[in-house]
């Protein structure tokens, strides 16, 4: 699809253990374009590590980010630039699969990479391009965030493990009677659900270690397996299997298009385009270190800051009135 004469570039985090982009958060974005079939060039953006705004879609004069409410699959269907899923809104069961893959299977996700691994996957798709003392600390500062938002606690952590591990186990299987052997979940055609499942499967099938309890749990259900395995094959492997890594823009795509698949190759720009670049990257990657050190720093007295104060209220009430 064009639109202004400008085709749709979506900004993803890199490609990694052999997905096209192995943020679980981009991946679903990626395949509900490859599903919708509609060409679009891929870009990756390397200086923003923990950014939410990341994915995001470049089309017209127009972007999308992923911080925006609905989210970027969202908001193209509200733009009308595509949308698959304009005849299954309606069916309750589709709503409450969606729901149950967007909520208890990305909470297994999200507890999988931040605290239940040993932080290789987090620091191979986030970290691996930024200096390893920062890589470290914000690995610190997500998995605090991690624990925030799945309401785990130093008393809870067991009892929200096994919620979490359990809920998937239900979304698992509810999944799996759905799909049978179809070949999608619903009318015969792919929807965002498809889109966000699929994402799921792979990434847990890929990128997680093999000592990983969801990947376990995931195997057990072969229906779920031969069904990623065979839309990865026709969706993605066919446009893939003689290909080159897509461009990496770290400074986005606002200026630079990238190929029109991630299997094309990038056209090739004159030596004194690569300077120019080069020396815009520099720039760039110099104020994000600094930035990204100050936000830490701050962070960490933030946290020192709750720590002595938890410490102090303990003290008082331990004062025998």
């Amino acid at each position: 699809m064009e639109v202004e004469g400008q085709r749709l570039t979506l900004v993803a985090r890199k490609s990694c253990f052999g997905l096209p982009t192995a943020c679980p958060v981009c991946l679903p974005v990626y395949i509900y374009l490859k599903l919708s079939r509609i060409p679009f060039s891929l870009e990756f953006n390397l200086i923003y590590p923990d950014s939410e705004q990341i994915p995001f879609v470049e089309y017209g004069y127009s972007v999308v980010y992923n911080n925006e409410k609905g989210g970027v699959i969202q908001k193209l269907k509200e733009d009308g630039i595509v949308d698959l899923d304009s005849e299954v809104m309606s069916i309750p069961e589709w709503l409450s699969m969606k729901a149950m893959v967007e909520s208890w299977l990305a909470d297994a996700i999200m507890y999988e990479i931040w605290l239940g691994s040993d932080a290789k996957p987090a620091n191979k798709i986030y970290f691996s391009d930024v200096p390893w003392p920062i890589g470290k600390v914000l690995f610190f500062k997500q998995a605090h965030i991690a624990k925030q938002l799945l309401g785990i606690t130093s008393g809870n952590v067991e009892s929200r493990e096994e919620e979490i591990y359990r809920r998937a186990g239900l979304a698992y299987a509810a999944l799996a009677s759905r799909l049978g052997e179809q070949k999608f979940f619903f009318e015969d055609r792919p929807t965002s659900l498809d889109a966000n499942f699929l994402a799921h499967v792979l990434f847990t099938l890929h990128a997680l270690p093999e000592t990983s309890v969801l990947k376990s749990m995931l195997l057990a259900h072969s229906n779920l397996v031969s069904y990623a395995e065979n839309l990865k094959l026709e969706f993605l492997d066919a446009s893939t299997s003689s290909s080159a890594v897509p461009q990496s823009d770290p400074s986005s795509s606002s200026s630079t298009r990238g190929p029109t698949y991630w299997s094309s190759k990038p056209k090739g720009k004159t030596k004194t385009e690569k300077t120019e670049e080069e020396k815009k990257f520099k720039r760039r990657a110099k104020y994000f270190l600094v930035a990204q050190l100050v936000a830490v720093l701050v962070f960490l007295s933030v946290i020192g800051g709750y720590n002595d104060a938890d410490v102090e209220l303990e003290e008082v009430d331990d004062v025998d009135y």
